[in-house]
């Protein structure tokens, strides 16, 4: 089996951003257009974007690796049910039971009649970052995303054949992507060498995408980011990412949201935390003081007696729920303030506190 790391000339460890990094450099060369009448170069460029599609996608990669190490073939037609990030699933399990199921099933016929029909193949999800400040990721936005994307060659309409003519079953494999190998009591399914599991073949294929049937673009779309998400949240659009092979459904595009800190605000969970400075009366006597919140202001009690850091909660004044309704609450921290310079009318009132307060604040740590 073709190793695609070495198609891109990078390590099985290398980052999505590593991969794309590697792919453009190698396509820029061996692009047809820049090799007119160079037939290897087309070959090249062929593989160099055959293995650009597996490994950046979050699934094909997986199930390639899974293969890769037990030393199978790839799956006619790609890989299956669309998954990507936040979503559920078996994970491996699908891998390993696709995997073994193909080599070890019993009998003559590697597909049986469910491969008669020109396998399709889920286009790539592909992944975006989005620079939020505090105040759009509390509020939601609407925010622009721009992204490379594989996307259906308008030339060929994505069949990858040249106008006027289309791609033809393939005569080894009859359309099924596998072709069988007898190996003593098991029959053995392998892709198909002449259509590299694609269940057809192409004579003539498009000038414009060299048979690919898609073409990279620049794509822009404009996202909905809903209101309380936090650093990190993937926010998914379906049917916006990589073309689907030969008429199979497209990928999804994935907006990761990097939100800025805040001046004010710290976020726990749905709560939302503010330091609250206050004077050292204000603390022993009691006061009422005015905080922000996202929407305005809101008047807070210090209860007499407060203690520096002790945390007072105002309800419903924290972060929107991205699940459920409602909204966290706002958390305030009581921070005693200590002048740093006194006059003498305030040194001298002090002076006289203290001798007022006869209590030993350290009397614990000697008991």
């Amino acid at each position: 089996m073709k190793d695609l790391y070495a198609t891109l000339g990078v390590k099985p460890s290398a980052s999505a951003e590593e991969i794309k990094k590697a792919y453009r450099g190698l396509a820029r060369e061996h692009h047809p257009d820049a090799n007119p009448g160079d037939h290897k170069a087309e070959e090249r460029f062929k593989e160099i974007s055959h293995a650009y599609d597996v490994l950046t996608d979050a699934e094909k990669r997986r199930e390639y690796d899974t293969q890769r190490r037990f030393g199978a073939g790839p799956r006619p037609g790609g890989a299956g049910p669309a998954g990507g990030p936040g979503d559920g699933g078996a994970g491996g399990f699908g891998d390993f039971a696709d995997l073994f199921g193909s080599i070890f099933r019993r009998g003559g016929d590697p597909g049986g009649t469910a491969g008669q029909t020109t396998p399709t193949r889920r286009g790539g999800d592909v992944e975006a970052q989005v620079q939020l400040s505090f105040e759009q990721a509390m509020r939601g936005a609407q925010v622009p995303v721009s992204f490379d994307r594989r996307g259906p060659c308008s030339a060929c309409s994505g069949t990858g054949a040249k106008s006027g003519s289309k791609p033809r079953l393939c005569p080894d494999c009859k359309g099924r992507g596998v072709t069988g190998r007898d190996a003593g009591a098991f029959a053995l399914s392998e892709p198909c060498t002449r259509c590299h599991g694609n269940g057809t073949v192409i004579d003539d294929p498009c000038v414009s995408c060299s048979g690919l049937g898609t073409v990279g673009t620049q794509a822009r779309e404009t996202v909905k980011v809903p209101a309380g998400v936090r650093d990190g949240t993937r926010v998914r659009k379906k049917g916006r990412g990589q073309a689907g092979v030969r008429g199979g459904p497209s990928g999804d595009l994935i907006v990761v949201a990097k939100v800025a800190a805040s001046r004010l605000f710290t976020r726990q969970g749905d709560d939302l935390v503010i330091q609250v400075p206050v004077t050292f009366p204000e603390a022993a006597l009691g006061a009422q003081v005015e905080l922000p919140t996202l929407d305005g202001r809101v008047k807070l009690t210090i209860p007499k007696g407060s203690h520096d850091g002790r945390s007072l909660r105002v309800a419903g004044k924290g972060a929107p729920r991205l699940k459920g309704s409602g909204t966290g609450d706002l958390i305030a921290k009581v921070r005693i303030q200590v002048p740093r310079e006194l006059s003498d009318q305030q040194r001298e009132v002090l002076s006289t506190y203290g001798q007022l307060d006869a209590r030993d604040p350290r009397e614990t740590l000697f008991s």
